[in-house]
């Protein structure tokens, strides 16, 4: 707030160079997964208000997640130690997780352990110590405060990590059996998939950095053939409890974990990158296009969504606001999608994530799988940079025709980012969001202005979501449309460095364009009305040409364009067709 303040309080700023955008309502048509809008660890009250449909339970500490005794180990984000959740009820906290997600209007995600091994309490549910100073000798760090006896596994006699040590010491095997035990119960309690119970079931969490993460059970870093066992193992077991549940994984940490083993990754870091014994071992392939390949291979499809989590690597994904690192959040989301944006960090490479997931899941396993982003997260929360990133991403998600994806963790709601995430899905309270059809959207440098476009099928609005990413001034913005008749003005939502998301005075549609002025940064919404919404072909008209249009949407012929549901039963067929022949002979458009 006091940031915030000095932002408000500072000189008035110059006009940046105007941005001339192009809306075509009639290309590049795809269509938006809701499922892109997905958050971590979101309560009841974020799910609502944000009005978001997917909720992942993820995270380091879900890796050792013991159902029967309601318990997790931490492992090195907390000192290796194996802590009880508040109940006692075996598979407490996956039900609980279950029942806030979907009393929030989400479907929830849970993450199974496939490390091998899951947390043990000591008696009367008391903690455990992965790495007990009392057994192992003083340590570097410890929890001084809470449990001074759980070391950080560092000796503090030698400065190295501690090795040779009783993974039994705070922890118990844990099989795929002991998880299939799980998920029969999740069966029993919610039903299975295809009834209307948990839907997603995550293949563990970053396995290519066990080794760091969970070295106190998992020491040697995993191998390919390791990963590809342990995923063929566990994901049959989820499958023999729930056929029609779907199975989400590799979930790797970034860019090495896509590219290296984790054996690789931690014998590069101890003995250099010019020679990798796992790569090497595998036709020096790339990690997860030879995991994929290996799926594919075994026959049974048992991966149904190719996950992996993104984090920018050049300081972004923290609360660094100074000018420089501003500038390089703008960018950095071209590494989801630019195939000429080279990383401008340690990678060094173009990422184009999102093509990269859809041609490997394409080339190496199976045409179509969802490819999914389950934790990313650009950083700078508490400031109007952040939200400017957080909205650019979301429009990078739909516009690149992402699955899924699932930010890490859920924003605080006075932050502008939580407010970013709102004006996708709630700009005015009621639950009134941006399109689901993604259609054409171009303005002259993503760098400084990111503009997104949809069709919304329920109203047949064209939703315009402007990003001005400039760190001072004001942007003068002009959006040329076409094939889109507007029946008048554009409502206008706009979240600025004031950190509300504030309904501004409508702007007039004329000759095919809008014009204003936006500060920066700022995300404005521009909601333009069309002139019907049973106005299939967007000419401005309801008349025969329309009914043709449908008649080839239905045969297939013709692509969708959003707007075909008239009757607004989730399917665009010969009952619409129906609707519209019944409209061009007087009857009403129905509201």
């Amino acid at each position: 707030m006091f940031l915030m303040s000095l932002c408000l309080a500072g000189p008035v700023w110059g006009q940046n160079a105007a941005a001339a955008i192009t809306v075509d309502a009639s290309a590049n048509l795809r269509r938006i997964d809701p499922r892109v809008y997905g958050v971590a660890c979101a309560s009841t009250t974020q799910l609502a208000d944000l009005n978001l449909p997917l909720n992942r339970m993820g995270g380091n500490n879900t890796s050792r997640y013991n159902w029967m005794q309601n318990a997790d180990n931490r492992g090195a984000d907390w000192y290796f130690e194996s802590i009880a959740y508040a109940g006692s009820i075996a598979g407490e906290q996956g039900d609980t997780f279950i029942s806030q997600s979907r009393a929030g209007g989400a479907e929830p995600m849970l993450t199974i352990p496939i490390i091998g091994w899951v947390a043990k309490l000591g008696a009367g549910r008391s903690k455990l110590a992965g790495f007990s100073q009392a057994k192992y000798g003083t340590q570097t760090g410890n929890d001084w405060q809470w449990f001074p006896d759980a070391g950080n596994g560092v000796l503090k006699s030698t400065g190295q990590n501690i090795t040779g040590n009783d993974p039994n010491d705070a922890n118990v095997p844990a099989d795929a059996a002991f998880q299939k035990g799980w998920a029969q119960a999740l069966v029993s309690r919610w039903g299975q998939a295809s009834a209307g119970g948990l839907r997603y079931y995550i293949l563990d969490n970053e396995h290519s950095i066990w080794h760091s993460t969970h070295r106190d059970v998992h020491p040697a870093g995993a191998g390919m053939e390791e990963i590809r066992a342990r995923i063929l193992d566990y994901a049959s077991a989820l499958k023999q409890a729930d056929p029609t549940a779907l199975i989400v994984g590799p979930e790797e940490w970034g860019w090495s974990g896509y590219v290296l083993s984790g054996a690789d990754q931690q014998y590069g870091s101890l003995h250099g990158w010019s020679y990798l014994p796992d790569r090497a071992a595998h036709g020096n392939m790339d990690y997860l296009p030879w995991l994929l390949d290996q799926l594919r291979q075994d026959g049974r499809h048992l991966l149904d969504v190719f996950s992996v989590h993104y984090y920018p690597q050049g300081g972004e994904f923290g609360n660094d606001v100074t000018t420089a690192i501003q500038q390089r959040r703008n960018r950095s989301t071209r590494s989801l999608w630019d195939p000429n944006y080279v990383d401008e960090t340690w990678i060094n490479d173009k990422v184009q994530l999102i093509p990269r997931l859809r041609q490997w899941a394409d080339t190496y396993y199976a045409a179509g799988t969802p490819i999914a982003v389950t934790e990313y997260n650009w950083g700078a929360e508490g400031h109007i940079n952040g939200a400017t990133a957080q909205a650019d991403i979301l429009g990078i998600f739909g516009r690149e025709g992402l699955d899924m994806a699932a930010r890490w963790t859920t924003p605080d709601a006075s932050t502008p980012v939580y407010k970013a995430i709102r004006m996708y899905r709630n700009y005015d309270g009621a639950k009134s969001a941006f399109g689901e059809m993604s259609v054409s959207a171009a303005g002259p440098d993503p760098d400084n202005v990111s503009v997104f476009a949809s069709t919304r099928a329920y109203d047949g609005a064209l939703t315009i979501m402007v990003i001005s990413k400039y760190t001072t001034g004001n942007t003068p913005v002009t959006v040329n449309l076409s094939h889109f008749a507007a029946s008048g003005p554009a409502r206008v939502y706009q979240l600025s460095a004031s950190n509300a998301i504030t309904r501004l005075a409508d702007v007039a549609v004329s000759g095919g364009a809008l014009s204003t002025t936006v500060p920066s940064p700022s995300v404005t919404l521009f909601i333009v009305p069309p002139v019907s919404r049973c106005d299939c072909n967007r000419d401005g008209a309801v008349n025969v040409v329309d009914v043709q249009r449908l008649v080839n949407v239905v045969l297939g012929v013709s692509p969708p364009l959003g707007t075909e549901d008239l009757n607004r039963d989730g399917r665009t067929d010969v009952v619409d067709l129906q609707v519209l022949v019944n409209i061009v002979l007087g009857a009403p458009c129905p509201a």
